[in-house]
C-alpha cells in the first residue's frame, strides 16, 4: 500500500485493520477535546489521571471491562528536542507496529518519548533529560499504559502534542501544587497566586497554549478516528 493511498484514506485503512472498539486514553479532560466534543462510534475515551499509579490503575480496570482492538494513549507532552515547536503532534509505536504509517499519514511525526515521574518544569530540566535519555518529548503516563497493553497482547501507540517547548519554563512548579493522587490542589494554587500575582499572566498564557495544543491534537485524531 502506497503512502499516497494512506494519506487519502487513513481512517478507512486503520479502521479495517482494527475493526473492534478502540480505547483512547488521556491523563486529564483538557487533553481530550477531540473525543469529548462529539460522540464517536466504537471509541471508548478514558481519563486516567496523571502519573504512573493513576494510569496503570485506570488502564487495567478498563481492559478488564472490555478488551479493545487498539489503545491510543494521548495528551500533552513537554518538548525536549529544541527543534520542536509547540503544537507539533508526535507519535511512538513498538517496532514493526502496523499503526505507525497511519499516524504519520494523519499528520503526526515519529518521536522518542521519555516517561517521567514528575512534570519537567524548567528548561534546564528538559535539557538534562534530553542529554540523558535522547528523547524528543516527555510525558508521564503513556509508557506505563503501553507496557500493560503488551502484557495482554493489545496493540498500542502514543500520540501526544507538544505543549511547552524545550526552551520554555512552565509558569509554576506543578509538582508542588499536586495532591497525593496527582490531581491539582486548587487551594495551593490560590495561595500561590495571592503571594505572587505576576504568576497569573504566565498561567493565562499557558492556558492559551493548552487550547491551541489540544486543537492540534484534535485535528490529528479527527483524521484517525471516525
Amino acid at each position: 500500500m502506497s503512502l499516497e493511498s494512506l494519506i487519502q484514506s487513513p481512517i478507512e485503512c486503520l479502521r479495517g485493520m482494527f475493526a473492534g472498539e478502540w480505547l483512547v486514553c488521556f491523563a486529564v479532560k483538557q487533553e481530550a477535546q477531540a473525543l469529548l466534543r462529539a460522540s464517536r462510534e466504537r471509541v471508548r475515551p478514558l481519563i486516567t489521571g496523571m502519573g504512573r499509579a493513576n494510569a496503570e490503575r485506570a488502564a487495567r480496570e478498563a481492559l478488564r471491562k472490555a478488551k479493545p482492538s487498539l489503545v491510543l494513549t494521548c495528551g500533552f507532552a513537554g518538548g525536549l528536542d529544541p527543534e520542536l515547536p509547540g503544537g507539533v503532534v508526535l507519535f511512538e509505536t513498538d517496532p514493526q507496529s502496523p499503526v505507525a504509517p497511519f499516524l504519520a499519514a494523519a499528520g503526526a511525526k515519529p518521536a522518542k518519548f521519555h516517561c517521567a515521574d514528575q512534570v519537567a518544569v524548567k528548561a534546564s530540566e528538559k535539557r538534562a533529560l534530553r542529554a540523558t535519555t535522547g528523547a524528543d518529548a516527555v510525558e508521564m503516563e503513556s509508557a506505563h499504559i503501553r507496557s500493560i497493553c503488551r502484557e495482554v497482547g493489545i496493540p498500542a501507540a502514543t500520540l501526544r502534542v507538544i505543549l511547552d517547548p524545550a526552551n520554555e519554563d512552565l509558569p509554576v512548579d506543578f509538582n508542588q501544587l499536586m495532591k497525593e493522587d496527582r490531581s491539582l490542589d486548587f487551594k495551593k494554587l490560590a495561595l500561590l497566586l495571592l503571594r505572587s500575582p505576576r504568576t497569573i499572566k504566565g498561567l493565562l498564557a499557558l492556558q492559551q497554549q493548552s487550547r491551541h495544543a489540544a486543537e492540534a491534537l484534535a485535528n490529528v485524531l479527527d483524521r484517525v478516528i471516525c
